[in-house]
């Protein structure tokens, strides 16, 4: 008895897999065809992309003699790079630029409000700067001092060589009155004594005065020069005091990418002359950034129409327009063609968007109605380059071809609607009957 019931269920067994070979098998034909369609038909370029804002507001590195009111001003209304860019006090003191290093900064997509800290930068260097040009100032007092000094004694010891010298006149001028009645030689003499201590009083009052002009062109160079120094470390001063940023509005902190597409974060080094850190974008207006091949770029025209989705929200479905297409390509990295940047600017806002989201853009091209089509993978050729589609009854149909997208194209004549041709070679294809050659005419005049 038991072996009648082993032997009954290995045939069940063996009828089960029978079955199901044969359902799996079937499900396999039926995979190997597609229906011929008919409808609107979209010729499209496909490219992934990010997200990125339309506007947004820079979040730099502090600049010398500049205040946080230059700053937000030059920052508005930008999605990259700053305004002015450069070093220079604002009272026309050149201070040598230096590259910062971000210390620390808040994570990116942390909302802030106006005033709300943002990062910390290294200051070492301007502090040691700024410790020089303090010792600088404290030489400059101590030197102009000295000059005040040094000037005052000359200038007495000066003075009172005139003041002698003026004695001495007036004791000529003297002798001359009292050898009135004297010999002419000793009156010429007496005139002549008085013609040189008057010389004499002039030359050195001419002297004092020269020497008097002298010091005080350079005591006024030397306090010049103090007050540039004063002024250069009043500037440093301020300057420092802005090493920790602060955000300038309210908005979430997105991290600055460099000319490398290497976000700036903890350890990077900030230019001088391309000093944003960080930006604050603007979520309400969105642009969606592609690169499209050399070969599809004529294609893409400004203006056209575009559906967008979002790798974040693959359930949500967008909507834009192409609003600028770059008229020189570019290498990017890991490719070898020549790429074009496009930008597409979304309709509407939704909240969840958020810059360096992927996105997919399909950009409708050229749009035909009432058209009839099928896959691309059901299109072959033979070696005299005629196309031929294989028919589901058997048959090999030439077939006119008419313009294509990523997975489609045209068929302009051999084929109607509904009818089903193989997705794949058949097996034993070369007993397939060739069809359709009234039609090799037109697909060599289109040629």
């Amino acid at each position: 008895m038991k072996k009648v019931i082993v032997i009954a269920s290995i045939l069940v067994a063996i009828i089960a897999l029978i079955v199901f070979n044969k359902i799996t098998s079937r499900k396999g034909v039926l995979s190997d065809y597609a229906e011929v369609k008919k409808g609107t038909f979209e010729i499209t370029v496909v490219n992934s992309g990010e997200l990125l804002a339309e506007n947004s507001l820079d979040i730099t590195a502090p600049e010398i003699g500049q205040n946080e009111d230059d700053d937000r001003n030059r920052g508005a209304d930008r999605r990259g790079g700053s305004g002015r860019q450069g070093g220079g006090s604002r009272r026309g003191i050149d201070i040598h630029r230096m590259d910062f290093e971000i210390l620390d900064i808040v994570p990116e997509g942390t909302v802030v409000n106006e005033g709300d800290y943002i990062a910390q930068l290294d200051k070492t260097e301007y502090d040691n700067l700024l410790k020089d040009e303090l010792e600088n100032i404290e030489t400059l007092k101590s030197d102009v001092a000295m000059k005040i000094l040094d000037t005052a004694v000359t200038l007495t010891a000066l003075r009172d060589e005139i003041k002698n010298q003026t004695y001495q006149v007036e004791e000529a001028e003297i002798n001359l009155e009292q050898s009135q009645f004297e010999p002419p030689a000793t009156i010429r003499k007496a005139q002549s004594n008085l013609d040189k201590a008057q010389r004499a009083l002039e030359q050195k009052i001419k002297s004092y005065t020269l020497r008097a002009r002298q010091a005080r062109h350079q005591i006024e160079r030397e306090k010049l020069e103090l007050a540039n120094k004063t002024d250069m470390v009043n500037d440093l001063q301020e300057f420092l005091a802005r090493f920790r940023i602060t955000a300038p509005a309210p908005g979430m902190v997105i991290y600055k990418k460099d000319r490398l597409g290497v976000k700036r974060k903890v350890g990077s080094k900030v230019n001088a002359f391309d000093r944003v850190i960080a930006t604050l974008p603007d979520l309400s207006s969105m642009i969606s950034k592609i690169y499209v091949s050399e070969i599809e770029v004529s294609k893409v025209k400004i203006d056209q129409k575009v559906n967008i989705t979002v790798d974040a929200f693959p359930e949500k479905a967008f909507t834009g327009s192409v609003i600028s297409v770059a008229n020189i390509g570019e290498k990017l990295p890991n490719s070898d063609a020549k790429m074009f940047e496009v930008q597409i600017k979304l309709d509407g806002s939704d909240p969840e968007l958020r810059p360096a989201m992927t996105t997919w853009n399909k950009i409708i091209i050229k749009t035909i109605d009432d058209a009839i089509y099928i896959s691309l993978e059901c299109v072959h050729t033979g070696s005299d380059s005629i196309p031929y589609v294989y028919n589901k009854n058997k048959t090999r149909q030439i077939v006119v071809l008419g313009e294509l997208n990523d997975k489609s194209i045209i068929i302009k004549k051999g084929l109607e609607p509904g009818a089903s041709i193989y997705t794949v070679t058949p097996e034993e294809s070369w007993k397939f009957k060739l069809v359709g050659e009234n039609l090799i005419a037109s697909i060599k005049e289109g040629q």
